[in-house]
């Protein structure tokens, strides 16, 4: 098991952290570790959009890739995160 850390933050994302959890069922730590667990870096995003191609039949170009980089900056202002 890993060693224990703190992560500083607002009193604001402490509470909305905690209240996600309690619906949840979970802890902040648990939640913390399974939000980052999802959210990918750039290179595994990448990776992941060349594996689909690939699948697809579809050459990953930079002309694909950019396409695929502006619906997901679509998608997410329209969950109102910051594109």
């Amino acid at each position: 098991m890993s060693k224990p850390t703190s992560i500083k933050t607002s009193e604001a994302v402490r509470d909305r952290l905690r209240l996600l959890a309690e619906e949840r069922g979970t802890t902040i730590t648990d939640l913390i570790e399974e939000l980052a667990s999802k959210e990918l870096t750039a290179t595994e995003r990448e990776q992941r959009a060349a594996e689909a191609a690939a699948e697809l039949g579809v050459e990953f170009t930079e002309q694909i890739q950019q396409a695929g980089q502006d619906a997901w900056a679509k998608i997410r202002a329209h969950q109102g995160r910051a594109a």
